[in-house]
């Protein structure tokens, strides 16, 4: 079944009213009619079955079946990935395979080597994220915060570090699986690739001294969007649910 996203959808007469753009695109787009069933998630991850009672491209009226607090497609882990800001498509790329591998959130980081300083892209990016949550089946949008400094994140004065904090530099550090082997799936993880170019050693060294795990990804050279991509697979199959044969649902 189709899934929208709506900020709040609990209503006390057992109906809810999509208006708007996402109402065009439930009778436009999806050629949804009366009778149809659709998932409505919210924002606190509540899903809602439903079904279309009216519809018309300015206005749909669906009535409430069946009320879920359980999202069967999201991964267990919290995992914020600190993305160093990348140019052009390629950070739609990491929102859209980030999202769909499960991130809670995404955080592009200022780092000594972006070529990018700044961005205007936050509303494109949560718009990504919305659409990537929706094809795979999530019931949570992860957040995508503004942009930061490394330094702000890594020091501990924007956001405290978190037990498990990894970052991937190019020019050496521990095994991931060495890495993984001591983590815990119930505690976030921070997960940090840099733009390209990657990391300075000044950033690693930094990264190091708060406490933050040094780990390689092997010899060969990834590029950013790669490695970001990766690093997350890796993370879910060793920690999360992709590597659990009851979750699996197809090919």
């Amino acid at each position: 079944m189709p899934r929208i996203f709506l900020p709040e959808a609990s209503s006390d007469t057992g109906h809810i009213t999509v208006t708007g753009e996402k109402a065009h695109y439930i009778s436009t787009v999806l050629r949804c009619r009366n009778g149809d069933r659709i998932f409505i998630s919210d924002a606190k991850g509540t899903t809602y079955t439903t079904e279309i009672i009216s519809t018309s491209q300015k206005s749909v009226t669906l009535t409430i079946m069946h009320v879920s607090d359980s999202p069967a497609a999201d991964s267990p882990l919290q995992i914020t990935l600190f993305q160093g800001l990348l140019k052009g498509a390629k950070m739609d790329l990491v929102v859209q395979k980030a999202t769909e591998l499960g991130v809670r959130s995404i955080v592009p980081v200022i780092t000594e080597r972006s070529q990018l300083r700044a961005t205007r892209k936050l509303p494109r990016w949560r718009k990504i994220a919305e659409e990537a949550s929706r094809v795979a089946g999530r019931s949570f949008i992860p957040e995508i915060c503004g942009t930061a400094q490394f330094e702000q994140f890594v020091s501990g004065t924007h956001a405290d570090p978190v037990q498990n904090s990894i970052l991937f530099w190019e020019e050496g550090g521990k095994a991931l699986s060495g890495v993984t082997a001591r983590m815990r799936n119930s505690d976030p993880i921070s997960v940090f690739v840099g733009p390209e170019g990657g990391f300075s050693q000044q950033e690693a060294e930094l990264a190091s001294d708060n406490g933050i795990a040094i780990c390689t990804l092997g010899k060969r050279m990834l590029r950013a969007e790669t490695a970001a991509i990766s690093v997350l697979a890796i993370l879910q199959y060793a920690l999360g649910d992709m590597g659990d044969p009851e979750t699996i649902t197809g090919t």
